[in-house]
């Protein structure tokens, strides 16, 4: 709708741009960022996402603006803190449909279960699922702590939203127009990301008081265990430019 005009903006998730432009792929793929201010920080860098947010204008009439984070995504288990990938071995992990995030848990040790995100919660509530992974608000508003209360910090994908807009009516505004529009753009970033993190506070300790613990994991271990996804998934020379100039990018130097 955003290429035909129909709209002029929408907030989309990095797997429908996948769709359009596999070079995506690289900032939606676990081990890419580290957390949620190494994300927010690149997406505010036009040197290393410049020409991939720009890179839909010609052909589909879209300009990438920037993005929402979706946060930090850790394991959740019914059986106990998960530190290793070695404790998920044979444990049934909820994935989305995904072929990468199929491979992502299975590298991470688990067993890979593809389910609609409605059924999570009887799945494990029946022990058809040991557990699932998400973000701690989804972790809250989803009631998956009743089920499953072992949340452990793997911190493996840091989801990503992205706001989109139509070219034509980007390049139609007056330059000062269009320089207010990033500025206004990037403090709403900056926003949304200051209310995700209070909003993930609360979630916290809402869950916590509910009965959910929550644990450290061997963070090493994990991205050691992930590194095959990126061999798997970033292939060309400018998918192995960007995930190097983002990766280079993580000034808290926290691996995973």
């Amino acid at each position: 709708m955003v290429k035909s005009g129909a709209i002029e903006m929408a907030i989309v998730s990095g797997t429908q741009l996948e769709n359009v432009n596999s070079d995506f792929r690289v900032l939606n793929m676990p081990t890419t960022f580290s957390s949620i201010a190494h994300q927010m920080d690149v997406l505010q860098q036009p040197e290393i996402v410049g020409d991939l947010f720009a890179s839909l204008e010609e052909d589909e009439n879209i300009t990438v603006l920037g993005g929402y984070t979706q946060g930090e995504r850790h394991i959740y288990t019914t059986f106990g803190p998960v530190t290793t990938p070695e404790d998920l071995a044979g444990q049934k992990i909820r994935v989305q449909e995904s072929d990468m995030h199929i491979r992502m848990i299975e590298l991470m040790g688990g067993s890979a279960t593809p389910l609609s995100y409605g059924e999570v919660y009887s799945a494990l509530q029946a022990g058809v699922l040991d557990g699932a992974e998400n973000n701690i608000v989804s972790y809250l508003t989803a009631r998956h702590f009743e089920v499953a209360p072992y949340l452990s910090y793997t911190t493996h994908l840091v989801g990503l939203d992205y706001m989109i807009m139509r070219h034509d009516l980007l390049q139609a505004m007056p330059e000062a127009d269009h320089e207010l529009l990033y500025e206004a753009w990037y403090d709403s970033m900056d926003y949304h990301t200051e209310l995700w993190l209070e909003e993930t506070e609360a979630a916290k300790a809402e869950t916590e008081a509910g009965g959910a613990s929550f644990h450290e994991v061997d963070n090493e271990a994990f991205n050691e265990a992930l590194q095959p996804i990126v061999d798997q998934y970033v292939s060309t020379d400018y998918q192995k430019e960007l995930f190097e100039a983002i990766r280079s990018a993580d000034t808290e130097g926290s691996g995973n």
